[in-house]
């Protein structure tokens, strides 16, 4: 049950950001989406370094790789944003705020084409937490609950402005609440399912955990490059997204150090 939680902490995450939808009246602040999304980048940025790099490498250094225990981490980390580069280029969908449309040459429609980004930006943090609780329960990597925990914890809360920033745009594009709750919150249920697909292949997943952590470490730093910050640094005001990736990203590194 343990588990459980822990693999459902970042869906209720996104869940509550969603569920903003009901209380706030205007479209989500441009200024305070700025800030959102950088305090995102910076918590998805801390938890690759402290929760998934750092792990892979000193697991490499406690197997005896000396020096070259930095080249599974390197290669995982490369093949992780690879993937994503990958999944960029053939699934169509918008940019995080939604605001600018150019360039899609589909004819999906926007609100499922948002629903794709934030759905896609899902997917390494799911890889990233079955991971660390895989580890946790095979014993490998010197993993602890604690640090599972806290890595799913640090997800959640960025997933907390990512379900205010897929549900509010669509609300105030048109959609009943209701309809906007349920698609910021459909947009985080492939964290779990992702979770729980890395967690049933744990036998499988040992031998090469350390370059499955940086893979999910890889694959979470392309978004923050490509979505988050790009978007958290646009038009007037850009510093605002430099503070919440600061805020994020001390955050996280607190609760990794403190609880991991």
């Amino acid at each position: 049950m343990n588990v459980f939680y822990g693999l459902m902490i970042p869906f209720l995450g996104t869940t509550l950001g969603a569920s903003c939808v009901f209380f706030m009246r205007k479209d989500l602040n441009p200024l305070v989406q700025k800030s959102l999304l950088g305090f995102a980048g910076g918590v998805m940025v801390a938890a690759s370094v402290w929760s998934l790099i750092m792990p892979a490498i000193e697991q490499c250094e406690s197997d005896g790789m000396g020096r070259l225990a930095f080249l599974p981490a390197a290669l995982g980390t490369a093949l992780g944003m690879a993937f994503l580069l990958i999944l960029d280029m053939i699934i169509p969908h918008l940019h995080v705020n939604a605001e600018k449309p150019e360039g899609i040459k589909t004819g999906l429609k926007k609100v499922t084409m948002l629903v794709l980004a934030v759905t896609l930006h899902n997917i390494p943090e799911g890889m990233a937490v079955g991971v660390m609780f895989a580890a946790m329960l095979s014993g490998s990597g010197g993993i602890t609950a604690a640090g599972a925990f806290a890595l799913a914890l640090g997800i959640a809360i960025q997933n907390f402005p990512e379900g205010a920033i897929i549900s509010m745009p669509l609300a105030g594009g048109g959609n009943g609440k209701g309809k906007a709750f349920l698609y910021g919150t459909l947009s985080g249920l492939v964290e779990p399912v992702a979770a729980v697909l890395t967690i049933m292949l744990t036998r499988w997943i040992v031998p090469v955990l350390p370059y499955l952590l940086s893979f999910a470490a890889g694959a979470m730093l392309y978004v923050v490059v490509e979505e988050l910050i790009p978007e958290s640094s646009q038009g007037e005001h850009s510093n605002l997204g430099t503070v919440g990736f600061a805020l994020g990203f001390i955050l996280m590194m607190i609760l990794d150090v403190a609880l991991g």
